[in-house]
């Protein structure tokens, strides 16, 4: 083991000699420091036992059926689908990836880059993916030979119990301390939560931006999210079809937990009533004005999300909108808006099966829309656009403050990382300066890791003065031979 990859013990100033972290803080460096000097071999093994803690049948299954019992969010088979789809997907890239001694050799550049360990990650998780959020961490903290700490939603903290469980388990079969994956002590507070973020080496937060900002303040290297409110374009030249049933399947995906998840959709005045026609094929249900009403007075209580409504089966909202006996057969539900901004609720994330719909007269009043809508909440996550006309697309990327723009895709199911997208698979996702994040990609094992730099010398690299200033020498009538 290198001194390097060794972790100092906690210093006695330090917030993990007292208070509820302590001890965890404690058997966490102590089994990094074991784990720190691991080959690459090792390192991978037990990326694929903690992804297998949780992507073994049962134990999805399991943990689906906790999650919802626990937070009432979502619904069991999806829950199952994304915990394996995830977790098998991360697995991929992880095992694609190098992280220990040699990652990258520049001969060119005289460049040998060395991974090292961290040391002790904090992981704050959602309420919304109790369950698949703490697995997905803490393969990428592992794989960079770290330990991780996990302060779960309170909401979802059995759930999370339990996957650490599965995952402490699995470590120890193949012969790793368990104590590389724990959580922090019931009940999780803002005190005991704070306090792990000032022990531990980096903080890695998904979920509430106030938990983000905590993070940030920290005084602890912290990698943050921001909220999503995925706004989505269809097109004159888009196949309807198609981008409806895409549509819809990433819309109703685990009840719209997902912050990747449709909140609205921009469609071109051409197409406008075919679109609609083909929503509503796809199995979308367009609400009335006074349909439309009694959703918003009681998706929204008190200017707040109703948390009795927000990730509910399409049938439950139906009844409580009361809406109309064909509703009932309905998968999601349609509305139609204008407006843009606080006054207007339906312009923002909904967690809830309510898709709004936004009409333009062309291509360039839509993006101007989507423009709008991000500036008002969700700016920098992402936006998509069903078209056949990539010339669209590349508008949109070179003038929308977004990390992600997704071109005829489910949007959940490529946003995050899917088999027939280049995004790496992830379930906390960087939205760059636009919400205040430190990173605007996917989050990955990479961010997990200290990189050493081996400079050795190269053929001399220096321009004349004329290669660099000449362009401004020929602008102001400057003589190089007039010095």
């Amino acid at each position: 083991m290198s001194p390097a990859a060794v972790m100092p013990l906690a210093q006695p100033d330090d917030p993990a000699t007292h208070g509820p972290v302590a001890a965890v803080m404690e058997r966490a460096r102590a089994a990094q420091r074991r784990f720190a000097g691991v080959d690459q071999d090792r390192a991978d093994a037990a990326v694929r036992a903690l992804a297998w803690a949780l992507y073994k049948p049962e134990h999805a299954r399991e943990i689906a059926e906790l999650a919802v019992a626990d937070t009432g969010l979502g619904n069991v088979a999806d829950k199952v689908v994304k915990k394996q789809r995830k977790t098998f997907g991360t697995l991929r890239d992880l095992l694609r990836g190098r992280s220990v001694g040699v990652i990258e050799h520049d001969v060119a550049r005289g460049l040998v880059k060395y991974a090292k360990p961290m040391g002790v990650i904090g992981a704050v998780t959602p309420s919304t993916n109790p369950g698949a959020t703490p697995v997905n961490k803490a393969m990428m903290a592992i794989k960079g030979r770290n330990a991780i700490v996990i302060a779960p939603s309170p909401l979802g903290y059995r759930t999370t119990a339990r996957v650490v469980d599965l995952m402490r388990a699995e470590l120890e079969t193949i012969g790793l301390p368990a104590d590389l994956v724990q959580i922090l002590p019931a009940p999780v507070t803002k005190d005991s939560t704070e306090a792990l973020m000032r022990a531990c080496d980096l903080v890695a937060v998904t979920g509430s931006q106030d938990n983000v900002r905590r993070a940030y303040s920290s005084g602890t290297p912290a990698i943050g999210v921001g909220a999503g409110n995925v706004p989505v374009m269809i097109d004159e030249t888009a196949d309807l079809d198609a981008a409806a049933a895409r549509i819809r399947d990433s819309k109703i995906f685990d009840n719209s937990t997902s912050c990747s998840s449709e909140n609205a959709v921009v469609i071109v005045d051409a197409v406008y009533d075919r679109a609609i026609a083909a929503l509503e094929r796809a199995g979308a249900y367009l609400c009335t004005a006074n349909e439309k009403q009694r959703i918003a007075d009681r998706l929204w209580l008190r200017g707040k999300l109703n948390r009795d409504l927000i990730a509910r089966d399409a049938d439950v909202l139906a009844r409580a909108f009361e809406l109309p006996e064909k509703a009932g057969g309905a998968q999601y539900f349609l509305v139609e808006e204008e407006g843009i901004g606080r006054g207007a609720p339906f312009s923002g994330e909904k967690l809830a099966l309510v898709l709004t719909v936004y009409r333009a007269k062309d291509f360039a009043e839509a993006k101007t829309k989507i423009a709008a809508i991000l500036d008002h909440q969700g700016k920098g996550h992402s936006c998509g656009i069903h078209t056949t006309d990539m010339a669209r697309a590349r508008e949109l990327a070179e003038d929308l403050d977004v990390v992600r723009v997704l071109v005829n895709f489910a949007h959940t199911f490529g946003n995050g990382g899917g088999f027939n997208s280049g995004l790496g698979f992830t379930l906390s996702m960087g939205c760059g300066s636009w919400q205040k994040n430190s990173i605007s990609e996917n989050l990955s094992y990479r961010h997990f890791l200290n990189i050493t730099h081996l400079v050795t010398p190269i053929p001399e690299d220096k321009p004349s003065e004329a290669d660099l200033f000449g362009p401004h020498w020929d602008r102001i009538g400057y003589r190089e031979d007039a010095r």
